[in-house]
């Protein structure tokens, strides 16, 4: 980047100490200047018309007009790459909300000692408002849901016994959760399948966000466990920090092995499960940035299962695409509204 051409962000936090810590942190890149704060969300959208950033940092819980509100409004208005960066961990509506609405990235803000806990998380910050700027801004929107599931009208509406005899292996990075939440609430939960999800989220906010989820989708939403038995029906939802993949157990049943950080979490997870499920394994990598997926491809391609790669065009990040494309493993080229009928034309 010419630093001429600086990368020009605008914080946003009620809390003034808040402020100064994420200032202080993105002017320690040369390539990064904070050009404005605003102390709510009303006050940022104005900024925003005034100072026209390229990206925002974005606390939720705030006076006046909160995080979530001032999402709705960007992405209304102008839309901008927006990275969350917020306390309500624990709230499942908060952070599920968030990502729903098409912030590009979540993250936990530092609790306690601040001079401390925020030290060790600048980099990621720095890190995630650089990508945040190369953002596809056309592909970036909320996704729609028009039902709240219940566990009873679920029972009620769904669910007849079906055997498991498909795994949908979904692998996704950057701006993930956002395109998870779009795919996983067309896919007909009916099918002989479960779906098993890797995806760049916060290990301290996956609980919440899957219990939000399991609320506006038909499929039984469940945070991956170690040694969890896979049942048909189910999704399945890893962090590619605590790398998820599929083994047998003592029965020879499926089950999900959750371990620490692997470099290559979505070849992981691919190659297990096509080491288990064989020709029935479905693998789909979505939007996202580097190599990953590519050589897990390449086994389920071996065991004459399907790869699927949502397109390019339809993409927040198509880097991750593009690369498997490139290596020759990708069997079929969906777009977003073709991945849920493309998936169960495989599985039916």
């Amino acid at each position: 980047m010419n630093i001429k051409n600086k990368l020009r962000v605008l914080v946003v936090d009620d809390a003034a100490f808040m402020r100064k810590a994420i200032r202080g942190i993105l002017e320690l890149d040369p390539e990064i200047e904070v050009v404005g704060e605003a102390v709510n969300g009303l006050e940022a959208l104005e900024k925003i018309r005034v100072l026209k950033p390229d990206v925002i940092t974005l606390d939720i819980d705030m006076p006046v007009m909160d995080g979530l509100s001032t999402i709705r409004h960007i992405m209304i208005e102008s839309p901008l790459p927006i990275v969350a960066l917020s306390s309500l961990i624990s709230d499942g509506a908060a952070t599920f909300e968030a990502l729903r609405l098409g912030v590009v990235d979540f993250i936990p803000k530092p609790s306690g000692a601040v001079s401390n806990d925020i030290d060790t998380i600048k980099q990621l910050i720095i890190d995630r408002i650089k990508v945040a700027q190369a953002v596809n801004l056309e592909n970036l929107r909320r996704v729609r849901l028009d039902d709240k599931w219940g566990a009873s009208k679920r029972i009620e509406t769904l669910y007849d016994y079906q055997p498991l005899e498909y795994i949908i292996a979904i692998g996704t990075n950057l701006a993930g959760p956002n395109t998870v939440i779009r795919l996983v609430s067309k896919l007909l939960p009916t099918l002989p399948a479960a779906v098993v999800v890797s995806q760049e989220i916060s290990p301290k906010i996956i609980d919440a966000f899957v219990s939000k989820f399991n609320e506006h989708v038909p499929w039984r939403m469940k945070v991956a466990q170690d040694g969890m038995p896979v049942e048909q029906g189910v999704c399945y939802l890893g962090s590619n920090k605590n790398a998820v993949s599929m083994e047998g157990d003592f029965r020879g049943e499926p089950s999900l092995k959750v371990a620490g950080k692997t470099e290559a979490p979505l070849n992981h997870l691919f190659s297990s499960v096509a080491e288990i499920f064989h020709q029935n394994s479905i693998g789909v990598l979505l939007n996202g940035t580097g190599r990953d997926g590519a050589e897990g491809f390449a086994s389920i391609n071996k065991e004459y299962g399907t790869t699927i790669a949502q397109t390019t065009e339809c993409c927040l990040y198509p880097n991750l695409i593009q690369n498997a494309i490139e290596a020759g493993v990708v069997d079929l080229k969906l777009d977003e509204n073709q991945l849920a009928d493309g998936i169960a034309s495989i599985v039916l």
